[in-house]
């Protein structure tokens, strides 16, 4: 494996950042996961648009143009031949001190990673996902914005220790209100006949890529798409629920906090918009130039 830091590409044992580095000692720095399909990188527009975003708003300089970044990473997957996969493109704030201060770091750090990912096993989209509310509530929104994609995820992880020794396949994480807000990696979305609901941004969950997708193609397909705000009293009575995420995709839900959702396997649109996904997934993307 090659992997791209700062203009170098090195194997992946010689692959290193310094110690340093504000992303390592503080998760000081902004990232973003994205997919390949058929050597094309899906959604690229909005996944870069989404890095500078969530950069501006940490006040981090990405010491490359759109278009080096962009050159950068098609160099790492083409290196590493990545016809169908997933690229790990990640900005630190760079080298600094062992205090707290951003401006000890002179210059971010730039890396990117191409290769492949598997969040949960195939039979789970098939029978459905069986998920659990979490103890651990979401970040405050005003606290940390949830529209920055950054280094720090410890909530997401605490969250996920919740399902250590268990046969869970991903928690959901209500707002410190009680409002659903989405999964430990993945957005959440409701049915009740041709309705696609899904939390509002504004609660903390992510605008995730894959998430917009959906909510297009739903439209697309003649259903009625809101962002809300939805309780567990909603989840438990909805007709159909799946997760969209970059590397889950979309997966259907059949079973919450172990009360049956819907007939208790993946309902017809969440079958329909998964068909819908893995058609536009194929056939759109930017070529890599393999």
């Amino acid at each position: 494996m090659q992997i791209y830091i700062d203009g170098r590409f090195y194997g992946e044992d010689d692959a290193k950042i310094s110690v340093f580095d504000h992303g390592l000692l503080y998760g000081d720095g902004v990232f973003e996961g994205i997919r390949i399909y058929g050597g094309r990188v899906f959604e690229m527009d909005p996944h870069i648009d989404r890095l500078y975003a969530s950069a501006q708003a940490i006040a981090l300089e990405i010491p490359l143009s759109r278009g080096g970044l962009i050159e950068a990473m098609m160099d790492t997957i083409r290196r590493n031949e990545v016809v169908d996969g997933y690229v790990r493109l990640v900005v630190t704030r760079g080298k600094g001190d062992l205090g707290l201060n951003p401006n000890k770091c002179p210059q971010a750090t730039v890396f990117c990673i191409a290769g492949g990912i598997t969040l949960y096993p195939p039979e789970v989209y098939e029978k459905g996902f069986k998920i659990k509310t979490l103890s651990t509530r979401r970040n405050d929104p005003q606290a940390i914005s949830p529209a920055v994609k950054s280094l720090n995820y410890l909530n997401n992880i605490m969250g996920a220790l919740e399902l250590r020794g268990t046969d869970i396949n991903e928690g959901l994480f209500l707002t410190t209100s009680g409002y659903v807000c989405e999964c430990t990696a993945d957005n959440f979305f409701l049915v009740k006949g041709r309705r696609l609901m899904t939390p509002h941004p504004s609660l903390g969950a992510l605008r995730g890529i894959t998430r917009a997708v959906v909510m297009r193609l739903g439209a697309g397909m003649g259903m009625e798409v809101e962002e809300g705000f939805y309780t567990l009293y909603d989840v438990y009575n909805a007709a159909e629920a799946f997760l969209t995420g970059t590397a889950a995709e979309v997966g259907p839900v059949v079973e919450v906090d172990k009360r049956v959702i819907g007939a208790g396997v993946p309902g017809p649109v969440s079958r329909e918009i998964i068909a819908g996904f893995r058609e536009y997934a194929q056939s759109t993307g930017t070529p890599v130039g393999l």
